[in-house]
């Protein structure tokens, strides 16, 4: 258990530093894109992420 979790914080690091280092000025703009959401569409957004999230670790587990 420990060891997927070490995996995955270290899987969004890696993901989230590429986007910073290769287009930095996208990531400005999507934040830009972010704030002018409402705090409920920015909520259901995060929730539909945690979903896709959800299902790509169950694939990814019951794959093997």
């Amino acid at each position: 258990m420990m060891h997927d979790l070490l995996l995955g914080f270290g899987l969004v690091a890696v993901i989230e530093g590429l986007v910073l280092a290769l287009a930095p000025l996208r990531f400005e703009d999507l934040l830009k894109a972010m704030g002018e959401l409402s705090r409920d569409q920015r909520r259901s957004l995060g929730v539909a992420v945690v979903a896709v999230g959800v299902v790509l670790v169950w694939l990814a587990k019951n794959a093997a």
